[in-house]
């Protein structure tokens, strides 16, 4: 099927994101990404679309089996169409020997993508309304519902959190990971903790409304299959195919905001010149090197930014941008394959570190640490990474969060559990 597009002059309000939201709460699969443009731009995040969304599905892939990033070439070669869904963190166990015996109290698909009847782009004031031919006469009276829709959102009860492991068990833990460290098993471990809430219900379209307030990130997404919704107000970048050039932006270094703007400069210089950030982030930087070479043409892997700073609403980041040129005729979904998991998530040497976490952590990731995004019918794709995202299972009523950090041979465990502390906060204040 073939798509057939409109273009519209339309701001992209406050307003018209919580009636796009309202709108498309009526169908059961939907995508909606957020770069929250003009934070995005303040904070130096280069990006080619204000804002994305994707609802209906005409056909889709859905599985929590091996051989899933064949599937999904299989899928988006057979669709030739956009393609958007997400892949989560324990897709890792078919790409390398590893597997996972945590708990999954979650139970979404370890992959999940479909084919959108309709496509909403926002390009500025530019809407481009993207249509399978069937659909194509509803594009009018779409944009006329939503401008007339009502907020259905309900009052948000505060929700009783709790932590999967308590400070003890974290620093016994961390202890573990350290000596791995020390005995030169491996370098840098992401270590997670989750945070949830049990028989919890929510109306997950006002708590999004609330995070993304809150957060204004600029890899924002809020999922919706069936009863399973990722709220997600990520700060990173996964991967990004424009042509033949291939692009990852991870993230490890993070600082708290302060009101005041004269301390605010100093914590982002202090940040800055941290040596312990900076290590953790080079770490990174250099298996994202390794990992892109995989399919990079002979020399044209480079570090285009390295270890600068990025001011988010919230917190400030060290982030690092690594680039390459591949052939265009490399399968999109190999590429996504040869990065996966994201080093920012697990550490390095990538493989030691997924056994430790493994080992150390006491769920299952899920799609927490993975990525959602989209393939565009040429090929080019963006997925961000899921951190900073809340998961929600309407039918278990289960709510979870997760949220990590860095582990190092220049860690201190009580920094360490803070910052896991921070990185929470935002999560916290919009389910409580």
């Amino acid at each position: 099927m073939r798509r057939k597009s409109q273009i519209t002059t339309i701001e992209l309000t406050d307003s018209l994101k919580k009636r796009l939201l309202s709108w498309a709460s009526a169908e059961e699969t939907f995508i909606w990404f957020d770069s929250n443009a003009s934070e995005a731009r303040e904070s130096k995040v280069k990006i080619d679309k204000d804002a994305i969304l994707a609802i209906g599905s005409a056909r889709s892939i859905s599985t929590s089996s091996n051989d899933g990033f064949n599937k999904l070439s299989d899928f988006r070669k057979k669709v030739d169409d956009f393609v958007f869904g997400y892949l989560s963190y324990d897709l890792k166990n078919e790409i390398e020997a590893l597997e996972s015996s945590n708990e999954d109290h979650l139970d979404f698909p370890e992959l999940y993508f479909f084919q959108p009847k309709k496509v909403f782009i926002w390009k500025g004031r530019e809407l481009s309304q993207l249509y399978l031919e069937p659909y194509a006469n509803e594009m009018c009276s779409d944009l006329e519902e939503i401008l007339e829709s009502e907020e259905k959102f309900k009052y948000q009860k505060a929700l009783n959190i709790k932590s999967r492991i308590d400070k003890d068990q974290y620093t016994k833990k961390v202890q573990n990971i350290l000596d791995h460290i020390h005995l030169g098993d491996v370098y840098e471990v992401n270590f997670c903790q989750e945070f949830y809430a049990e028989n919890s219900s929510m109306d997950p379209f006002k708590t999004f409304l609330n995070l993304n307030k809150l957060s204004a990130a600029p890899f924002a997404c809020f999922l919706r299959h069936q009863e399973q919704y990722l709220l997600c107000s990520s700060p990173e970048r996964f991967a990004k195919k424009t042509g033949v050039t291939l692009l990852s932006q991870p993230i490890k270094g993070t600082a708290r905001r302060s009101k005041n703007v004269e301390e605010d400069r100093q914590i982002v210089a202090e940040l800055a010149k941290d040596e312990k950030e900076r290590s953790e982030n080079i770490m990174i930087v250099d298996l994202v090197r390794n990992d892109l070479s995989k399919h990079a043409l002979q020399g044209s892997v480079k570090v285009e930014e390295l270890c600068e700073i990025y001011t988010f609403k919230q917190v400030h980041q060290m982030i690092s941008t690594i680039s390459a040129e591949v052939e265009q005729s490399v399968d999109p979904a190999s590429l996504i394959r040869d990065l996966f998991p994201m080093g920012s998530m697990t550490g390095a040497p990538k493989i030691s570190a997924m056994n430790i976490i493994d080992e150390e952590e006491v769920t299952k990731r899920g799609m927490y640490s993975g990525a959602v995004g989209y393939f565009a019918p040429n090929g080019d794709f963006d997925f961000n990474v899921v951190i900073r995202s809340i998961l929600y299972n309407a039918l278990k009523k289960y709510v979870s969060f997760s949220v990590g950090s860095a582990i190092t041979s220049l860690s201190d465990i009580d920094k360490e559990y803070n910052e896991c502390l921070l990185k929470a906060a935002a999560l916290k204040q919009v389910l409580q």
